[in-house]
């Protein structure tokens, strides 16, 4: 089998990679695991884990991708309510868990690789002194023997993402024998999203619990005749070194690697022949004008920005050259799809004048939302959906983006919702009343403001709050900064006038 996987630069062989996939398969069906349940998965970036969704493929079930940034609280919620059978996890990041997991949730272990141990400062083993019990899933896979059957329909992964209320929402794909296997589109975004051909080598730093990284190293395995790179965390200078190594040709990046590469110094970036690479995707966050420019300048016009959302995937495709024709755009509806801005009647919009985006994707099929808290009327438009963003559609077709999801804040490509913070800030003694709102950073695009009205007779500084925060918050949600005020802008209602805090970073 071609089309092999690499892990920080050491080869693991696709023949390998299946068998452990059809022994995972066998494992998860000797535990319980029936056709269409969820497992969860709990890992850094590794090739396991694309042997974990092969083996979830055997099985006929979802696969429930953990933010492993996110404390034990955050993701009990998750456990709890995809239904998931068994978390499978990498040994350190389990062994940060100190409540008991839900019952009915078997856990796994693979050891974590020492590419791994090398890049972050974490535990190396684990113990059963602990809450929980867990078996070793090395240790199981060289036991077991293969699933005898072949694969099944492709049920995929089940993401989670937080509503306007910060509670974590499932987005869950809806079963349907009449459409095409999702397999086999994601084998299809390998030649029309990516341009990838045989042989090509594709390379992937980012976190891959993101749904835009999965997805798109997920194409490539279901592709079968494209190398993959995986590094356990971005490096910019080691993205230059593997670039020349291994005459990489396609990567994922986004802008916060995208500065970090451009504040290399000259005599680093000139050290390295980029030739090979011919292809970049980014997602997520919008790129500033200034950094897109600059590495075109460095690496050549082959930089392409995609709109995209986990509830319905890549909706638009901008090219370098259609970026200078165009600044600030996201691109076109990839083909097949469609986008319609309405207005809050749902009332369809005249060119250039901004409102709702709703788009069409049929690719992906539909989903639903699990756990949904408050109201979702208006989501659907016959069969158009929006997510809540703001933008208009020029002559030519091409989509502007004038506000994402109300409130939420997008830092190096993550999503966090101030609700989430708010309702942990709150509880802190000293705190009457808070609000969290983005304020613009030159590298990571947005970061977090934190602005406190202090109870009576109380103070607080930020070193406060982040010791307040510790195992409650992933780090990347907390408070870069903090603004007392003698009181906060509400209106009657309770509703508080964020824009009006906001204006001190315009």
């Amino acid at each position: 089998m071609t089309g092999h996987f690499y892990l920080s630069g050491t080869q693991v062989k696709r023949d390998d990679m299946l068998e452990r996939a059809k022994k995972l398969a066998y494992i998860f069906q000797s535990k319980g695991v029936k056709t269409g349940d969820v497992i969860a998965v709990l890992l850094r970036n590794d090739t396991a884990l694309f042997e974990v969704v092969e083996a979830c493929r055997y099985a006929g079930v979802y696969y429930v991708n953990l933010n492993w940034h996110s404390t034990q609280t955050e993701l009990m919620p998750i456990l709890i309510d995809s239904g998931a059978k068994i978390l499978i996890a990498h040994s350190d990041l389990l062994a940060a868990f100190v409540e008991p997991l839900p019952a009915g949730i078997s856990a796994l272990v693979f050891a974590t690789p020492a590419t791994i141990i090398e890049r972050y400062p974490v535990k190396k083993s684990i113990d059963k002194t602990q809450a929980y019990e867990w078996e070793d899933l090395n240790a199981l896979l060289d036991d077991s023997p293969l699933i005898d059957s072949e694969p099944l329909r492709f049920r995929g992964m089940f993401s989670y993402t937080s509503g306007s209320t910060g509670q974590p929402k499932g987005i869950k794909r809806e079963y349907d024998e009449q459409r095409p296997d999702p397999y086999t589109v994601f084998a299809g975004l390998a030649k029309n999203l990516l341009q990838l051909n045989r042989g090509d080598r594709f390379y992937i730093a980012a976190p891959l619990y993101h749904s835009a990284p999965h997805a798109l190293t997920l194409s490539c395995l279901a592709a079968g005749d494209v190398e993959v790179f995986i590094e356990a965390k971005f490096d910019p200078e080691r993205f230059l070194a593997d670039v020349q190594e291994h005459k990489i040709t396609h990567t994922y990046i986004v802008p916060t690697m995208m500065i970090r590469l451009l504040k290399l110094p000259l005599d680093v970036r000139n050290k390295y022949d980029m030739s090979s690479l011919r292809y970049a995707l980014s997602t997520g966050s919008a790129w500033p004008v200034e950094v897109k420019q600059g590495m075109i300048e460095w690496f050549g016009p082959i930089f392409f920005e995609s709109y995209g959302a986990s509830e319905l995937g890549f909706m638009t495709l901008i090219s370098s050259n259609e970026s200078i024709e165009k600044p600030g755009s996201v691109g076109k509806v990839i083909p097949g799809g469609s986008i319609k801005i309405l207005d809050d009647l749902l009332q369809p919009l005249p060119t250039g004048q901004s409102g709702l985006i709703y788009v069409y994707l049929p690719m992906f099929g539909p989903f639903k939302y699990t756990n949904t808290q408050g109201n979702i009327e208006g989501l659907h438009y016959q069969d158009h959906t929006t997510l809540g963003d703001v933008g208009y559609l020029d002559e030519d077709g091409f989509l502007f983006i004038n506000d994402r999801k109300k409130d939420m804040i997008i830092s190096g490509g993550a999503n966090i919702f101030p609700a989430e913070i708010e309702a942990v800030l709150v509880e802190m003694p000293q705190v009457l009343d808070c609000a969290i709102f983005g304020a613009p950073h030159a590298e990571f695009g947005e970061m977090v403001i934190a602005a406190v009205q202090c109870a009576p007779g109380e103070t607080l500084s930020i070193e406060q709050v982040d010791a307040f925060m510790e195992g409650k918050l992933a780090r990347f949600k907390w408070p870069k900064k903090l603004d007392l005020h003698p009181s906060l802008p509400r209106e009657d209602s309770g509703k508080i006038f964020k824009h009006r805090l906001k204006k001190a970073y315009a």
